[in-house]
This record gives structure tokens, C-alpha cells and sequence, in this order.
């Protein structure tokens, strides 16, 4: 979609009244340039499974575009709903989350709105900053290694991909995290995810023993208490990490608790483990006491300083053979955790995942990390990267920008609004090859960060991509922070960053937004991000290119103010783009 292609999203400026409750009314608007000839415009929606029409009508005419808006009612918890275009030189055609179609199309990728007005405001404000807490800072903590444990010096690489993996201890702990709370607050993040603090027998502690206490490894709970203090002070968030899909084997319930799991003598193992490995057995939701108990687990932390939490294989949660329990069970927990954060994590298509009343959003990798790491990859790649494409058997293909946005937006397409903007947009994590290595370039890491910061959702933001850390594969990227070393840094990243946070929070448009792509080629994403306070252009060039022209008319401009990067030139009604690259640029409107 173009400038001159209707729009809609479900930000506030299309959204006029977004309803809470069954019958509540919605009010949406939908914007038609000039240069697109319509007749008459209508909108269908769908309750009780039942398709309906209503008429919409002119809200206001501009210079360029017409605005038409429409209103019906919310019978159910989520409706879909769609734009029909009829008349005028365009003749027949649709209007969903995937641009204007000269054919009918399913309801799969219609606009959704639903009761659920999303997660808590302050998220929306936020950057995150994801902290794995054995490889992040030490205390010197005076603690004894577990038998499991296989020590390592703070300086050392992991080992990666052996026996030890899970066991390699590092020794980093939350006081050690508390004392570099400086480093956090000056590159400008303000929520911090710290990945598991449940005592378990690695240290990775995705195999909880228990639910009720911090590791002792990491200071214990006088150590969460004194950091969720210090974070408080400085106006920092904290979420948790918690595992619904499974525990430990060691953990108090898989000795006492048979109703928890799934056992059976006819499974290799007597009973659902995770990806088999036995140490991790699958939790068994139709159990009403599990729920019980994660209740309380959910409150309890968050009583004691949480803001939220992420959920560890979400969309594994309640899921085993003929049984599908997933979306009561997200439902329940979301009931359970409040006005909290709750964000799922979620590798592949999560968009039937996420209806809205469940999880708040999704660690984005579908959608935004994996198309990114396609069109930024470098021109050489690790062997491992040659192998495997973020768990897919495959070298790391070669995307233009056009497959780019068209990734993009067929992730967004059937879900609700603020469950997209809500979503945690990714460029790597723990759990992942470091962007850097899979770019092999900063230039290209840090256009990749420029849209990390300026596009729908909230960006999160792994541990040492600011000093320009490297990893080929997960345990390669969990390499401790080298705090001894500033030698080591990359400052041009550092400040880099430092800037683009900046940048994300001082503007409304891109925390709250709509988004319209205005020039997208093989090497070009130009976008818009708009509220009905404040405008933005941003261009992510992945090497030099031709400058991209645009109509100040078309932009509703009466010129660009640059915020990031080079000055336009001007020529009359023509704007021409900086053409260096790689690059991210951004401008805000002005006047039109």
C-alpha cells in the first residue's frame, strides 16, 4: 500500500470509539485519497458468526483524501470486520489488514476490534532490556557451587554446545545487576525482563524446583527485594519470567503432585516431557488445583515488585495431543495477573493466539526479527548461520524490502490493535543468534535498530547489542557483559542506541501510531507513523539507492524537520530523500 491506496488501521486516528463492553458501539474511520476514485463505502462486520453491513459516511473532505467513518455494534468479544468499496473509476473492491483487493478475501486477514483495551499504558512508554542474570554482572556473591554446576571465570566464552551448556555458571546475581542499574537507566531503557530467578539445577532455570523463592545462586529474595527497591527508585520496571508449560523434575510438585502432569507408562519416559528431555515435565492444566497454585505464584510475585511477567513456551502452554486448552488457559492467567504485563513468548504464527482478553502481546519473532534478519543479513555468514535460520534447516535467505512489509503485515493481519503494539519487537534475544553476527556490519545493526525503535510494538532489547556483542548461536550470544573491559565496547554503537531510545521516547506517533509504508523497494522502507498530534517519516536504507522522490502534497507536508540524519532537498512540491546507506532517518512533518 501507497500514499494513494486507502488506509486503515487500528490506531487512534481510525479508531474514534473503541468499545468495552457486548453492544458497546465502535466508531472507525477509514481514509480514501483523491487520486483513488470511490463511490460509496461500506463496512461489514461480523457477529455471532453472522456477516452485517452498515453504510458509512463522509466524516470530512481535505486537499487530498476523504475520510468516511462507520459505526456498529460489538455483540461479541472480538469482532472482525472489513471495508467495502464500490462505484467510481475502482469499481468493486475490499479493504482489510493486507491493502485494497479487487476480489472478495476470507475473514482470516479482516481488521479485528475487541473489548480488551490491551496492557497497561506505561508499556506502551517503554523500552526493555532483557537480562539473562547468571551472564549479566556479579556481586562476588560468597555462595557454593551446586554439584551440577561446572564454574566458569567471568571472562571466559561458553562452551556452546556440549554436556556442560546448561551448567555453566558464571556466577552473576541480582546485586550484581543492581549495581550496573546505572548503565540501564543511561542508555534510556525503562523495563527491565530478567529471564528465570526460581532456584532449579541449571542455569538457565527453565527446570524449576520451585516456585516460591529466588535462587540463592542469585542472592536469594533479599537480593529481589533490594533490586525491585533500587529499580522503583529510578522509576525502572521489572518483569518476571515464568514457565506455565513445565517445571523441573526436582520440582516440589513432581514429587507430590501426580495431577499436575501428564503420566503415563505407555511414554518413554512415564510421562510429557518438553521436546522429550526428561528433566522437564509437561504441566497438565485441566488440573483446578495447578491453577490454583499458579494463581497464587502470579499474585505473589507480583505483590512483591513485578510489573508483569513473560510467559516461557506459551504457545505450548495447555496444548497436548487432542487436548487444546491454550486460550482458557491465557484467559485465566491474564484474570489472574490484573492490570500487570503479560507478554507470551511465541516463535512461529501466533496471530490465532492472540484474540485479545488472553496474552497482552508476543515476543515478535514471526513477524519482525526473522524478516529482518533476511533483508540485513550480511554477505558472509557464520557456518552455523549458513545451517540454520533461527531453528529452520536453512541458510538465512535473502529478502528485498518488499517481502520485508509484506512479512510485516501478514503477521499484523486478523490481530487486534494493541495486541500488536503491545508485542515485544525483537532483533535477537537469548534464545538467538546476536543481530551483529547476522548483519556481520553496524551500519546494517543499527538500521535494523532504527526500525526496532520506530515501528508498531515495544522494543525489547538483549544485553550487550549496545557494546556490540557477538554470538553465533544462543549459548555463543550469552557471553557475560564485559564490564572490566570497557576497551572492548563499541562506543559509536553504545551512543548510537543511546540516540534511537531517545528518539522512541520522545515521540507519541511512535509509541501509539498508525502506520503507512509510503515507498518500499529492494533496498528502501520508507513508513509514517501517525497520530492525530504528531507525524513521523522514517527511511531504513540498507545500502545506497537511488534518492526516493515524494510529494510534500501526498505527505501532507509543508516541509520535513529532521530529527535523525541528513537534511531533504526540497524542489518545490518534491522531496528527495537522502540516498547513503545503510542508514535510518527520520523527519517529522510540519504544517499541511
Amino acid at each position: 500500500m501507497t500514499l494513494t491506496s486507502p488506509h486503515h488501521d487500528g490506531s487512534e486516528l481510525y479508531v474514534l470509539g473503541r468499545p468495552v463492553g457486548s453492544g458497546d458501539e465502535a466508531v472507525v474511520r477509514l481514509r480514501v485519497p483523491h487520486a483513488f476514485e470511490v463511490g460509496s463505502v461500506a463496512l461489514r462486520y461480523v457477529h455471532d458468526g453472522e456477516p452485517a453491513f452498515v453504510a458509512a459516511g463522509v466524516d470530512q473532505r481535505t486537499a487530498r483524501e476523504t475520510w468516511w467513518v462507520a459505526r456498529f455494534p460489538t455483540l461479541n468479544p472480538s469482532t472482525r470486520y472489513r471495508w467495502l468499496l464500490s462505484g467510481g473509476s475502482q469499481g468493486y473492491g475490499w479493504v482489510n489488514s493486507l491493502g485494497v483487493w479487487r476480489r472478495d478475501v476470507s475473514d482470516a486477514d479482516d481488521f479485528v476490534i475487541t473489548h480488551d483495551q490491551g496492557g497497561p499504558e506505561w508499556h506502551l512508554r517503554s523500552v526493555v532490556y532483557e537480562i539473562f542474570p547468571d551472564r549479566f554482572a556479579t556481586s562476588g556473591l560468597d555462595v557454593t557451587p551446586p554439584p551440577w554446576a561446572v564454574p566458569r571465570p567471568w571472562d571466559a566464552l561458553p562452551v556452546g554446545r556440549g554436556p556442560q551448556t546448561p551448567y555453566e555458571l558464571f556466577g552473576g546475581d541480582l546485586r550484581g545487576l543492581e549495581q550496573h542499574l546505572d548503565h540501564i537507566e543511561q542508555l534510556g531503557a525503562t523495563a527491565l525482563y530478567i529471564r528465570p530467578c526460581f532456584p532449579a539445577q541449571s542455569t538457565h532455570r527453565y527446570d524449576a524446583v520451585s516456585f516460591d523463592r529466588v535462587d540463592p545462586l542469585l542472592g536469594g529474595n533479599e537480593a529481589f527485594s533490594s533490586l525491585v527497591r533500587a529499580a522503583r527508585s529510578r522509576g525502572l520496571r521489572l518483569i518476571g519470567d515464568l514457565t506455565t508449560n513445565h517445571t523441573g523434575n526436582q520440582h516440589d510438585w513432581f514429587r507430590s503432585e501426580r495431577d499436575f502432569y501428564f503420566f503415563d507408562d505407555a511414554l518413554p519416559l512415564g510421562y510429557e516431557a518438553w521436546y522429550g528431555v526428561p528433566s522437564l515435565p509437561k504441566l497438565d492444566w485441566r488440573s483446578v488445583e495447578l491453577r490454583n497454585r499458579f494463581v497464587e505464584i502470579l499474585q505473589r510475585w507480583l505483590a512483591e515488585g513485578l510489573d508483569g511477567w513473560r510467559i516461557d513456551v506459551a504457545n505450548m502452554t495447555g496444548r497436548f495431543r487432542d487436548q487444546d486448552l491454550h486460550l482458557e488457559v491465557a484467559q485465566f492467567i491474564r484474570a489472574a495477573v490484573g492490570d500487570a504485563l503479560l507478554i507470551a513468548e511465541h516463535g512461529h504464527d501466533f496471530r490465532t493466539d492472540l484474540p485479545g482478553r488472553g496474552w497482552h502481546g508476543v515476543m515478535n519473532t514471526a513477524g519482525f526479527m526473522r524478516p529482518l534478519w533476511a533483508w540485513l543479513r550480511g554477505d558472509s555468514l557464520p557456518p552455523e548461520l549458513e545451517q540454520s535460520f533461527h531453528g529452520v534447516p536453512t541458510a538465512i535467505p535473502r529478502f528485498e524490502g518488499r517481502d520485508v512489509v509484506s512479512t510485516m503485515d501478514t503477521f499484523r493481519a486478523g490481530v487486534p490493535w494493541p495486541q500488536i503494539a503491545h508485542s515485544w519487537s525483537l532483533l535477537d534475544s537469548f534464545d538467538s543468534a546476536r543481530f551483529l553476527t547476522v548483519t556481520g556490519d553496524r551500519d546494517r545493526q543499527l538500521v535494523g535498530v532504527g526500525l526496532q525503535m520506530t515501528m508498531p510494538g515495544v522494543p525489547l532489547i538483549c544485553a550487550g547489542d549496545e557494546l556490540g556483542l557477538e554470538g553465533r548461536w544462543p549459548e555463543d550470544g550469552r557471553r557475560p557483559m564485559p564490564w572490566d573491559r570497557p576497551h572492548t565496547w563499541d562506543t559509536l554503537t553504545h551512543d548510537a542506541y543511546r540516540n534511537l531510545i531517545a528518539l522512541r521516547r520522545s515521540s507519541d506517533a511512535l509509541q501509539h501510531g498508525g502506520l503507512r509504508h509510503v515507498h518500499v523497494d529492494s533496498d528502501v522502507i520508507a513508513f509514517l507513523r501517525e497520530t492525530p498530534a504528531e507525524r513521523l517519516l522514517c527511511l531504513a536504507s540498507r545500502g545506497a539507492n537511488e534518492p526516493v522522490r515524494l510529494s510534500l502534497a501526498q505527505l501532507g507536508a509543508d516541509t520535513l524537520e529532521t530529527i535523525l540524519g541528513a537534511e531533504p532537498t526540497t524542489r518545490g512540491d518534491t522531496v528527495l530523500l537522502p540516498a547513503d546507506g545503510p542508514s535510518f532517518q527520520a523527519w517529522k512533518i510540519i504544517g499541511g
